[in-house]
């Protein structure tokens, strides 16, 4: 049984002050929550304050990215293991937004997964395809070179910390969102791609989320899926009322 996974990626945005004031709203809106498991993603500027507001409540810490080298001169740079010391349990990889606005290619995702594994962390491969890519039906395609290239050199036991995240480029901060029909049918490819890499049980046990305009008023109708096993949630996750609704999904 897939334990459902709701993650707030709030991309750049949110002060210090900012950051933990919204957790400390988090944490009483979602207090009692055991359904599921609730993890935020603020930026690298917050995240220490934001470690010690969480401690002692249900809801883990992730970053938006990583650098895949431990230390050595990277100006600029953030390692998974200063991650994991600033109270991080898991890294998010592969962000649409780091493939298309920096240029990262799965060769270089694939070494960020691995990373962050080493570090023991979880990590979360976001995989997606452009409304080009879309249109010009090449979806399958896009999202099988995405898992094989992101996952190259893992093995079944390594996925166990692994989380997909399937986040179509043309419905994030669109408001557009896929069909509950449509993201099924996805989740449901990259299950069986996952058999077919590994084998039954690592694909029955890996979680994947839906990523892409989610909200209060979709998020039951996309967990209502039987492959869909959760969500990475953008603007709607820097408002704790509508995160906590979307947490507390029906």
């Amino acid at each position: 049984m897939r334990r459902p996974l709701i993650a707030g990626n709030w991309k750049l945005h949110k002060t210090c002050d900012e950051a933990v004031a919204l957790v400390t709203a988090l944490k009483k809106a979602v207090d009692g929550v055991d359904t599921c498991d609730i993890l935020v993603a603020p930026v690298f500027t917050a995240l220490v304050p934001v470690a010690a507001a969480l401690k002692g409540s249900q809801i883990k810490l992730s970053a938006q990215n990583c650098y895949p080298e431990t230390h050595g001169a990277y100006t600029g740079e953030v390692s998974p293991q200063l991650l994991k010391d600033a109270g991080c349990s898991a890294v998010i990889v592969g962000h649409s937004e780091r493939r298309q606005l920096f240029g990262e290619d799965d060769a270089f995702i694939n070494r960020k997964v691995k990373a962050v594994l080493d570090a023991g962390m979880k990590a979360i491969l976001c995989v997606g395809e452009t409304l080009e890519e879309r249109d010009n039906g090449k979806i399958l395609d896009v999202l099988t070179r995405q898992i094989k290239g992101g996952l190259a050199g893992l093995d079944a036991k390594a996925l166990i910390q692994v989380v997909i995240a399937y986040e179509p480029v043309w419905a994030i901060g669109t408001g557009k969102t896929a069909s509950n029909e449509e993201a099924q049918e996805v989740h449901s490819f990259l299950r069986g791609l996952l058999r077919g890499i590994y084998d039954q049980p690592t694909a029955d046990n890996t979680r994947i989320l839906y990523g892409g305009s989610v909200k209060p008023d979709n998020i039951d109708g996309l967990m209502a899926e039987d492959d869909i096993d959760g969500a990475l949630v953008g603007g709607a996750s820097l408002k704790a009322e509508d995160f906590a609704r979307i947490v507390r999904f029906c």
